[in-house]
């Protein structure tokens, strides 16, 4: 099978290392991919955003299955335009995307699908947002209705933060504060079958300690040695089947990936947002553990036959990922700066740790840095302690002038038990 790959993060080359190492997938390409993408699929140029631009280039590379990575040519509509042109998709309807284009329309699927989640006001003015933010109290939590690629959520004790951010943005969402630690839980869906990744926790806060701005993610591990057993059933059982019924009943069923952000609070499992994508950083350590072939649990879900599959395999494994960012990341990021180490972590550490590219390009002979967040330096090990000990040793090899991690990564969850 051949396949595409649309992006240019390091979820897309998560995606892509994960193929490429597909004994089915035959040819991988990747648009418009990045410096590190390059090294596992042929990388081409394309307008994510153009759905047109997007079926052309399947149709002219004779691909079998596009993967649609980011959220944005996802609410844009381009899984559709390359569905009608005949060509398997992994990725929802521009309708079925809503869930994570819109936080008022997810509250609304999940009030009527009956799934737990915060008690919220949809607020368009100034006089409304006020009264919501009386209402719940502080924390304060304001969501940006549309997307705002992880960035578009503030929690703050500070009143007058709080209508600051409400007041940058056309329609917010003011919620309750949800306590208790966040469980990110990926499912693969057909639209009818619903198959549950491993749950991965991620840190939003730009320093340690959950400290700074929000960030969209610094890093992730999984499994969660903390987590109770039948997690993933319960969340299946009462999140995940329910949201696809209710998109199906809609008439506008979700097929692809449905990300479930949750919060395990003493009132139990709710709901903080839907994604309609792989999440990032969430997704490199997932992938990281996934020991079953991925081509083909994406072409199942594209095709309607999920139902059909094997169950999943894992590896026993920890995996833990560090986020390298660039200076002033999550602010106006200076890019260009040269990133030295790559090879002499591909020459030490491999094949245990690895370099997932993000906000990357190549200038010449040199890797420079080209956004935000620039690497995921992904590990695995026996458990939590041994995996975070192989990505900050990694990490350690990486030279990027100004560049900024958070060091403690997993560390309370490596300390808790390993894995």
């Amino acid at each position: 099978m051949k396949v595409l790959v649309i992006g240019s993060g390091a979820r897309e080359h998560a995606l892509c290392r994960s193929l490429s190492l597909d004994p089915d997938v035959t040819e991988l390409h990747c648009a418009p991919g990045n410096a590190g993408v390059a090294e596992v699929a042929q990388l081409h140029q394309v307008d994510a955003l153009d759905g047109k631009a997007v079926a052309a280039l399947a149709t002219e590379l004779g691909v079998g299955l596009v993967v649609v990575g980011p959220e944005a040519p996802l609410v844009a509509g381009v899984a559709d335009v390359v569905r009608e042109a005949g060509i398997p998709v992994f990725g929802p309807s521009q309708e079925a995307a809503r869930l994570e284009g819109s936080k008022a329309f997810a509250k609304d699927v999940m009030a009527a699908a009956g799934v737990p989640t915060a008690r919220s006001y949809v607020c368009t003015t100034a006089e409304e947002v006020e009264e919501a933010l009386d209402a719940f109290g502080a924390p304060y939590v304001v969501k940006d209705d549309g997307l705002a690629a992880g960035k578009g959520v503030v929690v703050t004790d500070d009143l007058e933060a709080a209508k600051a951010h409400a007041a940058q943005c056309e329609r917010v969402v003011v919620e309750e504060y949800l306590d208790g630690p966040e469980v990110s839980l990926f499912a693969v869906t057909d639209g009818e079958t619903v198959l549950p990744l491993q749950p991965a926790q991620d840190f939003k806060r730009a320093l340690d300690g959950d400290e700074g701005p929000n960030t969209g993610g610094m890093g992730a591990y999984s499994p969660l040695p903390w987590a109770r057993p039948k997690l993933v059933e319960d969340v299946l059982e009462t999140v995940l089947r329910p949201t696809v019924d209710e998109m199906r009943r809609r008439g506008t069923p979700f097929s692809g990936l449905l990300y479930a952000g949750l919060a395990i609070t003493s009132r139990g499992v709710r709901v903080i947002e839907f994604n309609a994508r792989f999440g990032d950083p969430e997704t490199q350590v997932v992938l990281a553990r996934l020991r079953t072939p991925l081509a083909g649990v994406l072409l199942a879900a594209a095709n309607g036959t999920l139902a059909d599959l094997e169950p999943l395999r894992w590896s026993e494994d920890a995996a833990v990922t560090v986020v390298v960012a660039s200076h002033n990341y999550p602010s106006t990021p200076r890019t260009g700066d040269p990133i030295t180490g790559l090879a002499e972590v591909a020459a030490e550490d491999a094949p245990h740790a690895y370099v997932l590219h993000a906000g990357t390009r190549q200038e010449g002979d040199a890797v420079v840095s080209a956004g935000g967040r620039v690497l995921s330096v992904t590990a695995t090990g026996a458990d939590l302690a041994q995996a975070r000990r192989r990505a900050y040793t990694a990490v350690g090899r990486i030279g990027l002038d100004g560049s900024q991690h958070r060091t403690d990564i997993a560390a309370q969850a490596a300390e808790a038990g390993g894995a």
